[in-house]
């Protein structure tokens, strides 16, 4: 049996928590005896989350259980942290056989020293914060969640649910992993080097509706004729207003947003369908599986082929 311990404090992000909580309870249910979780506050005394609800632990760190998977969250409590608790992370982090955290949850191990020379993710608005305070950290902030050894950081919030489900994965199978995802109503599907969040969440929505309604027609026709002259004229603006607008109100340029939006497509196309890389590059926009092919390497490390090969579910029967 492996303990999970998750690391309570005032102001922690109750999904953050809860969410793999339920994973590792979930496979609890799948196979007696895969999971023991418990909670622990520095005082063993209640913590209010940073939404106001309240959650009772099982231990104070004093007499917390040696745990297999030491789990800390985030929220708005690692902002400032309780030196209590990095004080103690620092201690026992390196006795845990896996250190994982979620969120902002990597503040507080890089606090404690715990991802010094180390690759590490969190969420995309913290991750600046991170690189600046903690030069000795590898951040990348694009990834949902990402494994150096034995120390696993995760990106914002429902992030955590995907790394928990892959910790499962790799501990009980991928059976385990996918009945309770499918218990969960969630996806078994994000790799951990998939983008924190999708080209429309990436990009700001514009302010002016032509360039809104733009944006939506990209996400709707990714084969279609996107280059700046036709979705300028779509936009009743010349080419150069249209391409310094867009980037002005967006954040990044046309070009870029057409290339996440056949990004995305083309990778839900081979995480959802059976048709072959060839019709994929052509729905999605490419033209050419070579040229899939580059922007998936790119981006993804990996070929269409081989992301379809690791990420799709087997089929059941």
């Amino acid at each position: 049996m492996r303990t999970v311990l998750v690391v309570l404090f005032d102001a922690v992000q109750s999904l953050d928590v809860t969410g793999p909580v339920e994973v590792f309870a979930g496979a609890e249910n799948y196979r007696d005896g895969s999971y023991r979780i418990r909670t622990a506050s520095p005082d063993g005394t209640p913590v209010r989350t940073s939404s106001g609800l309240a959650l009772v632990p099982d231990h104070s760190f004093a007499d917390a259980p040696a745990p297999h998977t030491l789990l800390v969250p985030g929220g708005a409590g690692t902002r400032r942290p309780d030196p209590r608790v990095t004080d103690w992370l620092r201690e026992h982090g390196p006795r845990a056989e896996r250190l994982v955290s979620v969120c902002t949850g990597a503040l507080l191990l890089a606090g404690a020293g715990l991802l010094d020379g180390r690759r590490a993710t969190t969420h995309w608005a913290y991750c600046d914060k991170l690189a600046r305070d903690h030069p000795a950290i590898q951040v990348d902030p694009d990834p949902i969640y990402v494994r150096d050894g034995q120390v696993f950081t995760s990106a914002g919030v429902t992030s955590g649910i995907d790394l928990a489900l892959a910790l499962v994965e790799e501990d009980l199978g991928r059976d385990a992993a996918l009945a309770i995802a499918r218990h969960l109503v969630v996806f078994l599907r994000r790799p951990g080097n998939q983008a924190q969040f999708s080209a429309q969440l990436a990009a700001q929505t514009a302010q002016r509706e032509p360039l809104r309604e733009v944006q939506q027609w990209i996400t709707e026709h990714p084969d279609d004729d996107l280059s700046v002259e036709s979705l300028s004229a779509r936009a009743r603006l010349s080419p150069r207003h249209f391409a310094r607008a867009f980037r002005t109100e967006t954040g990044m340029t046309p070009g870029r947003y057409v290339e996440r939006v056949r990004l995305e497509h083309a990778r839900r196309l081979l995480e959802d369908t059976a048709d072959g890389i060839e019709e994929i590059s052509r729905a999605a926009g490419y033209g050419t599986p070579e040229a899939m092919r580059r922007a998936f390497v790119k981006t993804l490390g990996s070929a269409p082929a081989e992301y379809r090969r690791r990420f799709r579910p087997a089929p059941t029967h």
